[in-house]
């Protein structure tokens, strides 16, 4: 709400070739309780002068030599960012009063000057001045604030789907994020053709006894992280963490024709990560990585917390294949290694006993020819 007071501190200009035409104005609106008031009798500082000062109202002659006020306003309007032009034309030429409108001029006050026309004019285009700027800096707040929330849903959804939610709910992220679980919109999908991988820190139950817990949080927000650039970079939705485990996807929530060499590559690059940060660190760190590929179901779920999840026997066999891994290795199924072939190395490790699954052929991935450009 534009208040008395704010208005009565407006800061104006007075734009005028004529002294005795500044001083009256001046008299008149300070006399009414204007307390920022400037003013200059050359038409050519104008520009600089509201770069430097930001007026709220600009009183402004339009018959100057040198350089008229149509000119000053063509001027203005170069470096006026806002695209509003905060003018109020002087002018005795009443042709002049709808030129002045046209070229950008919010009003004007005609000569000779009226004590009562000015003050109910320069009032009237402060007032509305104010509260263009306080409807910017409501709506400028408001896009920010969008933009956090936006960022907020996006650290829990995948893009894709977080639009999608937005679409079918018809609101912003920052009630999206309030609502959810009361009236979330279902999302559910079905992929016929994905990779699934999961990562485990071998041994680390153990080793976190010895370890303080906020060096412990630092460590896994370390290697972590770390991932999820991988993740980034080779194109894999990253689905959780649950303790020291890692959860990712490749051809999901937007399929991908080369989802196993994504993982896959994704899979060689966390194992180099792991190595580069037990160099950095002096740590001696072990990962099992768990591959498999084929159809999944995703969606969001929950009502509190919700997350981004997949299910199936493809995720279940995928998170088989590093339960029943080796440490320092990365074990895929027949499956994935079918799909996989050349630049990589494999080595075969014959039949397991998966739980759940019974025997399985699987193989370790081993690594990329050293021929081969790595994408």
């Amino acid at each position: 709400m534009i208040s008395s007071s704010d208005i009565l501190h407006g800061k104006i200009l007075i734009v005028d070739d004529l002294a005795a035409n500044v001083q009256l104005l001046e008299r008149m609106l300070r006399g009414a309780g204007y307390t920022s008031i400037e003013s200059t009798m050359d038409p050519r500082k104008v520009c600089e002068l509201h770069l430097k000062n930001r007026y709220d109202l600009i009183l402004l002659d339009l018959q100057m030599p040198g350089m008229d006020g149509f000119q000053v306003m063509e001027e203005l309007k170069k470096i006026e960012t806002e695209g509003y032009l905060p003018v109020l034309v002087i002018t005795a030429q009443p042709d002049h009063k709808l030129r002045a409108l046209k070229a950008g001029a919010k009003d004007f006050i005609s000569k000779p000057f009226d004590l009562s026309e000015v003050l109910a004019r320069v009032h009237n285009m402060l007032e509305v001045r104010l509260l263009h700027l306080e409807t910017k800096q409501l709506y400028d707040r408001v896009v920010m604030e969008q933009r956090v929330s936006d960022r907020l849903l996006l650290n829990v959804l995948p893009e894709v789907i977080a639009e999608r939610l937005k679409k079918q709910s018809g609101i912003l992220a920052d009630s999206l994020l309030k609502m959810i679980g009361d009236n979330l919109p279902l999302i559910a999908d079905s992929f016929p053709d994905v990779t699934v991988l999961f990562a485990d820190i071998v041994g680390f139950t153990k080793f976190s006894a010895g370890v303080h817990p906020e060096k412990l949080v630092i460590l896994l927000n370390e290697i972590f992280s770390e991932f999820d650039s991988i993740a980034d970079i080779r194109g894999l939705e990253k689905i959780k963490t649950i303790g020291d485990s890692y959860m990712a996807v490749s051809g999901i929530p937007v399929p991908a024709a080369d989802h196993v060499a994504r993982t896959a590559h994704m899979a060689l690059d966390m194992m180099d990560a792991l190595d580069a940060y037990n160099k950095r660190s002096g740590h001696s760190l072990q990962m099992r990585i768990g591959i498999n590929s084929g159809a999944v179901v995703a969606g969001v779920i929950g009502k509190r917390k919700f997350i981004y999840d997949l299910w199936g026997d493809t995720v279940n066999t995928a998170s088989r294949m590093e339960s029943h891994g080796v440490a320092g290795r990365i074990q895929i199924t027949d499956t994935t290694r079918q799909r996989l072939g050349e630049p990589f190395i494999f080595e075969e490790r014959g039949i397991i006993d998966v739980k759940g699954k019974g025997e399985m052929n699987t193989w370790f991935l081993n690594g990329i020819n050293a021929n081969e450009q790595i994408r």
